[in-house]
Parts: C-alpha cells; structure tokens; sequence
C-alpha cells in the first residue's frame, strides 16, 4: 500500500531537466560529415519528389533542377540573303500564275492566251479536193445551159445569178472592163476563179455557201468556173445535168 503512493508521488514530481547519454558502441560506424550528409537528404528528396512526378505530373513542383540555368542561350539562325531572294521569287511566281488564271477566266481572247493555245492545238489534216461535193453554178430554176471544157472550164451564157461549186472564202475580187472576177478559198490548196460576172453582193473575206448566190450574170458575157489544186487546173470531173461530179 504504501509501495503504490511512493509510485504516485514520484509521478507528481516535475521534472526540468533530461540528460542522456548514449555510449558509445564499439561497433558503431564512424559518422559522415555534415556535406556527405546534406548530399544524402538532396538526393533523397529528389528521389522521392521524382517518383512523385512520374504518377502526378501536373503537380511536379519542387523537384530540385539540376539543369545549369547559366547556359547560354542559343539563337535563332537568321534567313540569309539567298533565302530571301528564293522566297521573293516564289511569291512572283505565285503572283504570275494568278494573274493567268484570271485572265484565261476573264479575258479568254488575250495575246497571251492566243500564243499557248497555238503551242497545245493539234493541226488538223486539211480536205483533199476531192473530199468536196460539188454543187450547180447556176439555180435549178435556171434555163441556162452549161457545158464543160475538155481541160475542165465549166462555161454559159445566159443570164442567171451565180452559186459556188462548193463552200469557201474570198479570197479577191478584181475588175476590168466592167466585168469582175472573183477567186474563191476552199482550202490553201484547192480553189475555184469565176469570171464575167456583172455583179458581186460578196467581198474579199466573206464566207459564202452552195445554196447562196454570190453573183449575178445579164447574160450578155460568157460566165466561166474554173477549179485548181494550187496551180494546176482540174479537168477530173464531169456534168451530171448541170452538177460537176468527181470522176471515179
């Protein structure tokens, strides 16, 4: 009984000062310096920070950096002369081409546009005379007589107005003695002259067709139709009634 109150009372006693002392073991290792040991806590938290990171990346702060801030930065290389001048040139022929573009939408009859669709049209072969059916020179309501030539002038004398032997161009009209001539293209090569004509309603340039008279004879003059290829006079034909026809 007493035992236990003597416990109590040393409980109540307040204590200021503790000192203890640890002796020293035999087999203790021998202590780090203070640098070793402030290396140890640096890279213990540095670890432990880093695994942190690794699963929480957003909230990757105070990691201790090991990056040397003293750096130098390096600069940005500067666009030289000749990369300017590529770049210009780039942009001209961007501009150039866009300037094509619009004119071959806006403007199709251009000088420029006329020269590249010379350089890309394919040349057509041109018809052969005889690729050409050939048509009266007279109207068939016409009571004038026609008649051909051995070296194969087609000739008459009536009045009556005058057609083509087939479609062409004129080419020239001359004048003389009141009476005309007229020269008609129906390819580079192959071509009709008609002469003794009183009257012309065509010029030189107009087209002309089969079916439309160009010219009107008072039958008061021969009226003669003579067709070349180039420079040679064809006679390879004949009269079917008074329609010339290629000879087979």
């Amino acid at each position: 009984m007493n035992e236990g109150l003597e416990y109590a009372q040393m409980l109540e006693i307040p204590v200021s000062t503790v000192n203890v002392v640890k002796k020293k073991s035999l087999f203790a290792r021998k202590a780090k310096p203070a640098d070793d040991l402030k290396d140890m806590v640096v890279d213990s938290v540095n670890e432990r920070v880093g695994d942190a990171s690794a699963l929480y990346p957003q909230d990757n702060i105070g990691y201790v950096q090991t990056e040397d801030l003293t750096a130098p930065v390096k600069e940005k290389k500067k666009m030289g002369t000749a990369g300017k001048i590529i770049m210009a040139e780039a942009a001209a022929a961007c501009l150039i081409a866009a300037g094509i573009f619009l004119t071959n939408v806006f403007v199709p009859n251009t000088a420029i546009n006329t020269f590249m669709g010379s350089l890309t049209a394919v040349k057509q072969k041109e018809a052969d005379y005889k690729d050409f059916t050939l048509t009266s020179v007279i109207s068939d309501l016409s009571e004038a007589e026609i008649a051909v030539t051995d070296d194969g002038v087609i000739h008459f004398t009536q009045q009556a107005t005058v057609y083509p032997v087939c479609d062409g161009e004129i080419s020239s009209v001359t004048e003389q003695d009141g009476l005309y001539t007229v020269k008609i293209a129906h390819t580079s090569q192959f071509c009709s002259v008609i002469t003794g004509l009183d009257t012309v309603y065509a010029s030189v340039g107009e087209n002309v067709k089969a079916n439309l008279p160009f010219a009107y004879s008072k039958g008061e003059n021969e009226v003669r139709v003579s067709m070349y290829d180039g420079e040679t006079l064809l006679n390879c034909y004949t009269l079917s009634g008074a329609v010339p026809v290629w000879n087979s």
